[in-house]
């Protein structure tokens, strides 16, 4: 069982929705690219990971991270108000 990276105080979900957008990527797209990486994941899923009501696993972040071009830095950043708070 691979293991799931919980979204308490880390706003993966929004980060990921984010930069996917900034880049014009649509939701089923990316689905399509990382299931052709072999990455266990639906649109349903994708949804529930921005919404941050579902948990990602290690690997979908890694797929996420290459697909988006990006960065694990730039998928962990805390929210900018949760930054004010620290």
């Amino acid at each position: 069982m691979e293991q799931k990276i919980k979204q308490t105080d880390i706003f993966i979900g929004k980060n990921i929705r984010k930069i996917r957008l900034s880049k014009g990527i649509h939701q089923t797209e990316l689905v399509r690219m990382l299931q052709l990486q072999n990455i266990n994941i639906t649109r349903e899923s994708l949804v529930k990971i921005e919404r941050g009501i579902q948990h990602i696993t290690a690997s979908q972040l890694r797929g996420i991270r290459d697909c988006l071009n990006t960065t694990y830095d730039e998928l962990l950043e805390p929210d900018e108000t949760e930054k004010a708070s620290m």
